[in-house]
């Protein structure tokens, strides 16, 4: 038999916030795509994503997956390349085998972590240029005399 399709998206002029959870005895092998905070507890094998929210990776988890969310919270076991675009925070009962790629980073002391780190600038708006202020057209009533810098005394090796 064959189950209809379902839609997820919650219904229209309802708000919905919180966070979901995948406990400790759940299993997931695939593609995890999440648009609120998520926390796994559980083994994962594939990808997971939460582009624009947390991401924890609780104390009993046991995760083989690549990992992109906003901000990264690990206290369990990864084996996977880790993006974040604001933070990483690695506690001292984690173990990170992989590549780190964040703005900002914590490693606690006790951590596990074999990889590399890539450390980008947070990206913000650039701001407007500001217009150059405008110059006066009136002549100088003295001559402009340039001034010579201090010269600091002392020998020059």
């Amino acid at each position: 038999m064959s189950s209809p399709a379902r839609n997820f998206d919650p219904e229209p002029g309802s708000v919905r916030s919180g966070s979901a959870a995948l406990g400790k005895n759940v299993t997931v092998k695939g593609q995890i795509f999440a648009r609120e905070d998520l926390t796994i507890d559980g083994e994962v094998e594939g990808t997971v994503e939460c582009h624009e929210h947390r991401l924890t990776i609780g104390p009993n988890a046991r995760v083989q997956a690549g990992l992109k969310a906003r901000e990264i919270i690990i206290q369990g076991s990864i084996q996977g390349n880790v993006d974040a675009t604001d933070k990483i925070d690695i506690k001292k009962e984690a173990k990170l085998v992989g590549d780190i790629k964040t703005s900002r980073i914590v490693i606690e002391d006790g951590a596990y972590f074999k990889g590399s780190i890539d450390i980008s600038k947070p990206t913000a708006a650039k701001p407007a240029p500001q217009p150059a202020p405008a110059v006066s057209q009136q002549p100088l009533s003295q001559p402009a005399v340039a001034t010579p810098a201090p010269v600091a005394a002392g020998s020059v090796k």
